[in-house]
């Protein structure tokens, strides 16, 4: 009788610490639903705002895995603290594990970030032609780790983009127009108002140098062999070599049909006869 006693008061006394824990635990059940319902939503809305942006799909499935999971953890959290059990070890642990990842994976992460970065404030984009890393050439590929190019060789550079993004990177497609700064030199004894106007000439005479901003034909340098003209203008980025190329080869053939020299390095070399230096030395001596 007296054990059927205890057992009642032992199953009260549970019951009513059930009925006391029941709205902690109800509080609990509804954080998490209501908490993951928001995730989703969040999530949803995340997903929808990268999408418009045009951002690179690797990077969209990578960050929307990753806010579920770490909104998610969150809410857990809350949940467990709802009905009274101490989260500040399991913080604890989660933050130790995240530091030791992070320090194995130190190379790996700075390559990931790299590749954040680029793919949100977009640099370049496929198709540019830039510099970087001693390397130039067309960007082929971007991920999250590395970035692929195909230099002017025809070779494949990959780069990795924790390396590319905190260094400097000189994009030539992105205005859309290049300036070019062409030199050519001529004689001394040449005309140098004529030769600005060959120059200039051949310069409106060809097709996509943009008249704004206007071409100029400047006299540069007054070297030691040769008086040095600058030939500068802005063409778009699918005609600046073509230009560039018919530039140097009509620039030498027309000044030389204007009568112009095309100078080159040249050097006076003086001889002196040894031996009657030597004799006049010797005549002295003899007279002192």
């Amino acid at each position: 009788m007296e054990k059927l006693n205890d057992f009642s008061k032992l199953a009260k006394e549970y019951v009513e610490k059930l009925i006391d824990f029941l709205p902690d635990l109800i509080a609990a059940i509804l954080i998490l639903i209501v908490g993951f319902w928001i995730v989703k939503r969040v999530v949803k809305y995340m997903k929808k705002m990268l999408a418009k942006k045009d951002y690179d799909p690797a990077l969209e499935g990578f960050l929307s895995t990753l806010v579920t999971w770490a909104l998610k953890i969150l809410v857990v959290i809350v949940a467990i603290s709802q009905v009274g059990i101490e989260t500040t070890s399991l913080v604890a642990v989660l933050g130790a594990a995240g530091l030791a990842i992070g320090l194995a994976l130190q190379g790996s992460l700075a390559n990931f970030a790299g590749g954040v970065l680029i793919i949100i404030l977009k640099p370049f984009r496929i198709g540019d032609w830039i510099e970087a890393q001693g390397v130039s050439g067309s960007v082929k590929e971007v991920n999250l780790f590395y970035t692929k190019i195909n230099t002017f060789g025809n070779q494949e550079a990959v780069i990795p983009n924790g390396s590319l993004a905190n260094d400097n990177i000189v994009n030539y497609t992105v205005n859309g127009i290049r300036r070019e700064n062409l030199s050519f030199g001529i004689s001394y004894d040449d005309d140098i108002k004529k030769a600005k106007e060959v120059l200039m000439q051949l310069v409106k005479e060809q097709d996509g140098i943009m008249e704004d901003p206007a071409p100029q034909v400047l006299v540069a340098e007054l070297a030691d062999s040769s008086v040095n003209f600058s030939v500068r203008y802005f063409a778009p980025n699918d005609k600046f070599w073509d230009i560039h190329w018919n530039m140097i080869e009509e620039g030498k053939i027309r000044l030389e049909e204007a009568g112009m020299t095309i100078p080159y390095p040249q050097r006076d070399v003086y001889f002196y006869d040894q031996t009657k230096m030597n004799g006049t030395v010797e005549k002295k001596e003899n007279n002192a």
